[in-house]
């Protein structure tokens, strides 16, 4: 089974940590949001992934090829014109069985039961406010209507990031299809289209529900999937240099950080080559190569190289800054 990745998104709402880093390798529970996605993959039996990059794809071709033995393959998207045009891109004639996982959504589900039906399938969920989102309407057991992101929606059932399709070759001439139409969204092609498409066709189309699912497209939500994922998987890598200090589990600190006169913890992760000293951290997300003093953090996100002298209050600090009194 093949499984596509599409990680192009500009990740807007995540600045300024994503004009230096590509929103799949921000780090939650001591690893990239990338890395949490293909430990699933293997998981579910995939050994062959289609990565979709855009800005700082090399970043993410280098981590996954370092960390992972799959059959991996990484396509640029040109344009960010959608999930659609994002999948078109990693498309192959003769596509069949296919995953399609967003790159910014760690699912918490066992996908080998839906895989062995072998019928097209959407992992959905209820949520108050579907407006934003692709909406299912379903009627007994079979998808009906899919809307993207309505005014009025008629239901409160939306698609959540994963996808099962049967025949990746049919999802092909669908997206390609809305393109022909000029089927958009915001002047995006959307998987939720192509599917409609599909139903159109005659292809059957079902529902699985997921309850563990984990946006990380925003700040709030990334610290939340961190606390989520370290109740889930327990402690990270103890890479810390202690002296002095005092760890509250769970954590995950890369190698080579230094932890002197501090108490971290508990909900936070710190990547490599990290300075803290003479402060105290918890619920919370740092990068590599970060200098923290006399500080006092909480729900707070540092990327790499930053430094952050003297304060106590909540963050969010992009790469390569300084924050002194």
């Amino acid at each position: 089974m093949k499984v596509i990745i599409p990680t192009a998104g500009l990740g807007r709402r995540l600045r300024p940590h994503t004009f230096t880093v590509p929103k799949a390798l921000l780090s939650v529970a001591g690893k990239p949001i990338i890395g949490h996605i293909l430990d699933r993959v293997v998981e579910w039996g995939g050994s062959r992934v289609t990565v979709i990059i855009g800005n700082f794809g090399e970043q993410v071709e280098a981590y996954v090829r370092e960390n992972y033995d799959l059959e991996a393959d990484f396509r640029m998207q040109e344009q960010t014109l959608g999930l659609g045009h994002a999948v078109l891109t990693g498309l192959d004639p003769g596509d069949r069985e296919l995953l399609v996982i967003l790159g910014d959504t760690i699912i918490d589900t066992d996908m080998a039961p839906v895989v062995t039906r072998g019928v097209t399938s959407i992992g959905v969920r209820e949520v108050e406010d579907p407006r934003k989102m692709g909406v299912v309407v379903v009627e007994e057991g079979q998808v009906k209507r899919l809307i993207e992101k309505p005014a009025e929606p008629p239901s409160k059932l939306v698609i959540v990031g994963i996808y099962y399709i049967r025949d990746g070759e049919l999802l092909g001439k669908a997206i390609k299809e809305t393109i022909e139409r000029g089927i958009t969204v915001k002047g995006e092609y959307q998987m939720t289209d192509a599917l409609q498409i599909m139903l159109e066709w005659g292809e059957a189309i079902e529902t699985f529900p997921i309850d563990g699912w984990y946006d990380c497209g925003r700040l709030e939500t990334i610290l939340a999937t961190n606390r989520y994922l370290f109740d889930r998987n327990g402690p990270g890598e103890q890479g810390a240099e202690i002296s002095e200090g005092m760890l509250i589990q769970p954590v995950a600190i890369g190698h080579g950080t230094s932890i002197e006169r501090a108490v971290v913890g508990p909900y936070v992760s710190i990547g490599r080559n990290t300075v803290v000293r003479d402060a105290c951290i918890r619920n919370s997300v740092i990068g590599d190569d970060v200098v923290i003093e006399r500080a006092l953090l909480e729900d707070t996100l540092i990327g790499n190289r930053a430094e952050v002298k003297g304060r106590f209050q909540k963050f969010n600090v992009g790469a390569s800054s300084r924050v002194e009194p």
